[in-house]
């Protein structure tokens, strides 16, 4: 769900590899070569993805594509969209999170904040209150 399909494509004029995300067409990166291409496209990802949550706007699931190479963001980032969007489809604000979960506003600030280390467990009784498991996959 959160490995991101990618088209590449090398510009002939000055060299650097594009990439452009297939379900984020407002997402785009640059690089000297396809992995460091690849590697400012993850931050880009993240960057878009912190840019969606603030704006509390739902964060698109990836699209499945077989054929083209994809960008995936770490599991902590996936679980922190998955909370933040179930959140929005339930209207549920970080206020009543916090109060569900008995814990403090600005603790539920940081469960959400892309750019804190937050500990995976309480993503997952985050989740679970919604029914939502958090599930990891290693190909």
């Amino acid at each position: 769900m959160f490995c991101y399909p990618v088209t590449v494509e090398e510009d002939a004029e000055s060299q650097q590899v594009l990439v452009d995300f297939v379900d984020l067409p407002f997402v785009h990166s640059i690089g000297e070569n396809l992995d460091d291409a690849l590697l400012n496209a993850k931050d880009a990802l993240e960057t878009a993805f912190d840019a969606l949550m603030k704006d509390n706007q739902i964060i698109p699931a990836a699209s499945f594509k077989n054929d083209c190479p994809s960008v995936s963001v770490p599991v902590l980032i996936a679980a922190k969209v998955a909370l933040h969007n179930v959140m929005l489809s339930n209207g549920i604000r970080k206020t009543d999170l916090a109060r569900k979960l008995n814990i403090a506003p600005n603790v539920v600030e940081r469960l959400l904040s892309l750019r804190h280390k937050s500990r995976i467990e309480q993503l997952e009784t985050a989740l679970a209150l919604f029914d939502k498991r958090l599930l990891v996959d290693v190909q």
